[in-house]
């Protein structure tokens, strides 16, 4: 008798030895194993995955968005983060969109100008590259296969053909129009048609070559004001230019034997730690059998308190003062944890009290057992759809997630960062006695708000 298969699907786990790379889009995974061929590390290959897949899955991301970055040192064992995340105009502040007729019940449309944040994805790119890449390959060299894929062109993938006619029928139905610089004569392009997109190949070039002010100064950054500005939105040249990624120190709980890693606010990343340490708390989860009625329940309840939680108290750490230390200490999980019922659900969800959408994700493991866990988005599928002349992308829409309850922590404000939806993470062994973590894994979900509870699900029933 043989043994039984300990996963359904009939394909096997990839397994490899000098490297390997998941991504969404097969084109943009074969990008990126051709830089770790030619001697860039998971820093550098993420990277050049981060731009084919604005070539092939536009209404999912490009540059006209934000992305966030995760690396464990192979050598080091040390884990850095990257916030690429965007802040808001500076005159984008509470008084003056209320002076426009919105409020909290009646905000501005998600696709709206006025929710076109700073793009923070290609300072995030110029970055990890300089300051977590192999210096083996220029910036330039990285970028040079998705500027070939947007020059020649690529066939269109069934899902994305399908997300990309979705998002234009979207965008149509709130009375906008998807830029025509992503469209063929009017329309989505369909499954199998060759799609070109000249204007992000000279954008993706420039980039290589000038690095940032390539784009946050100059033809770029003035594409980007106008197009806004001609629709209603208070974006500056100024804006753009003060713009700078953030070298960040992640967070991180255990669980059971291994750390899950994430980055801190505006990122909710911290969701996913409040989520596991109140699971923590049932040490049966696992036994109730997975998916049975009773894993869920506990589960929905762990999500309920978590974003609670995460939606009271983060914010942009540079307005609001976050009580990290508070939240992720396990006796307030434990105080959390006492409010869940095995026998029913609870009726109402308060935050705890405090003393003292669419989106790509991706990773790549390098020869060196360095890990690159990345995430990249526009937000809502083409974001507000705005698209800078001769520019080849979208802009996100990202400041819809702003809130315009006058003390509501994610309040708009002027230069401020939003409450941030996307988050890679990546997982240690907290049992090994060496100072340097063990990597077991990076990993990642795309699904906005979902994001959390998708870690947890990876990491806490298996």
């Amino acid at each position: 008798m043989g043994t039984d298969l300990t996963f359904s699907s009939r394909r096997s786990p990839v397994v490899c030895l000098h490297g390997c790379v998941a991504s969404s889009q097969p084109l943009a995974s074969s990008i990126g194993l051709d830089v770790l061929k030619r001697g860039g590390n998971a820093a550098d290959a993420a990277v050049a995955i981060a731009a084919a897949l604005a070539v092939t899955e536009p209404c999912s991301t490009g540059p006209g968005g934000d992305a966030f970055c995760l690396f464990y040192n192979g050598n080091t064992g040390e884990i850095r983060g990257i916030n690429g995340s965007g802040h808001s105009p500076r005159a984008l502040t509470l008084d003056f969109l209320e002076g426009q007729g919105y409020t909290a019940e009646r905000p501005p449309s998600v696709f709206d100008a006025l929710n076109v944040t700073v793009p923070g994805a290609p300072a995030c790119w110029c970055d990890t590259v300089q300051l977590l890449g192999s210096h083996k390959l220029s910036l330039q060299e990285v970028l040079s296969g998705a500027v070939e894929l947007a020059e020649v062109g690529f066939p269109v993938a069934e899902l994305t053909a399908h997300h990309w006619a979705n998002w234009v029928s979207a965008l149509r139905d709130a009375g906008k129009e998807l830029g025509v610089e992503l469209m063929i004569d009017g329309h989505a392009p369909k499954c199998g048609q060759v799609f070109q997109n000249t204007g992000l190949a000279r954008t993706l070039k420039e980039l290589g070559e000038r690095g940032k002010p390539a784009f946050y100064q100059g033809r770029v950054a003035q594409a980007i004001v106008d197009v806004i500005n001609q629709n209603g939105g208070v974006m500056t040249l100024g804006d753009l230019s003060s713009h700078d990624s953030e070298v960040i120190t992640p967070i991180s709980t255990e669980y059971k034997g291994v750390r899950l890693w994430e980055l801190p606010p505006n990122s909710q990343g911290l969701a996913a730690l409040l989520m596991l340490n109140i699971l923590e708390n049932f040490p049966q989860l696992k036994a109730k059998g997975h998916n049975s009625s009773d894993y869920i329940h506990v589960l929905v309840e762990a999500v309920r308190l978590a974003l609670t939680d995460a939606l009271r108290y983060l914010g942009d750490s540079s307005h609001v003062t976050i009580p990290l230390e508070t939240l992720l200490d396990k006796g307030y999980s434990h105080q959390r944890a006492q409010l869940i019922s095995t026998d029913r659900a609870m009726e109402r969800v308060e935050p705890g009290l405090m003393t003292g959408s669419d989106t790509v994700y991706f990773c790549v493991i390098d020869s060196e057992r360095n890990a690159c866990s990345f995430v990249n988005s526009n937000y809502m599928g083409f974001g507000t759809g705005l698209v800078p002349k001769d520019c080849g992308f979208s802009l996100q829409n990202r400041g819809a997630n702003f809130s315009l309850c006058r003390n509501h922590i994610n309040c708009v404000a002027g230069r401020k960062r939003v409450y941030h939806t996307i988050i890679p993470a990546l997982l240690t062994d907290s049992t090994t006695t060496s100072q340097k973590p063990r990597l077991l894994a990076a990993l990642g979900v795309m699904g906005a708000f979902m994001q959390p509870q998708g870690h947890v699900q990876g990491i806490a029933f298996n």
